[in-house]
């Protein structure tokens, strides 16, 4: 009897590690169909949000073509809608002693709408100035060169907080270093 047990144990150790078998191939298969579903469903969400984004660099690449500081040859007469902005005095990013920036500036306002939309964020557009103004060094802001990309980050920011219209351009009408 003994030896009829022994064939039948090792039968049912032989069915236990198919069926065990089985389960793990089960499991990975679902994980492997998971996984697969979720990146085909977050594919054509990456594609959807992607779209809108490309829209925004291309615009942003548009207006880097035709903004102030690069282009010194437009004529007064095709300078759009100006809007002055209070003069901004700010302590400079420094390790070496204590510089601050004195800075008034004009936007370009692509349409006279977009002023009402200005008054109503004043606040906000200052205080984002004045983050991108403080976080630079004396370096960053002394060349020609530092002081359009200031530009650029100031137009940047402030278009994308605006809805009635863009800003064109950033004109300093003051610019001192102390």
């Amino acid at each position: 009897m003994a030896e009829e047990e022994k064939p039948q144990e090792v039968i049912e150790k032989k069915s236990n590690n198919i069926l065990l078998i089985i389960i793990i191939v089960v499991l990975v298969l679902l994980i492997l169909l998971g996984a697969i579903a979720f990146l085909l469903i977050g594919g054509d969400e990456e594609e959807m949000s992607s779209a809108p984004v490309e829209k925004i660099k291309e615009k942003r690449s548009k207006k880097r073509t035709s903004t102030a500081f690069m282009d010194d040859s437009r004529s007064l007469s095709e300078i759009g809608i100006l809007y002055p902005l209070d003069t901004f005095t700010v302590n400079l990013k420094s390790d070496a002693g204590r510089r601050y920036l004195k800075v008034t500036m004009s936007l370009e306002l692509e349409g006279d709408e977009l002023s009402v939309e200005l008054d109503a964020k004043i606040p906000v557009l200052r205080d984002r100035i004045i983050r991108i103004l403080s976080s630079k060094t004396l370096e960053e802001i002394s060349s020609k060169k530092g002081k359009g990309k200031v530009s650029m980050q100031v137009m940047d920011i402030l278009n994308a907080m605006i809805s009635d219209g863009e800003i064109k351009g950033i004109y300093f009408t003051e610019f001192v270093i102390q």
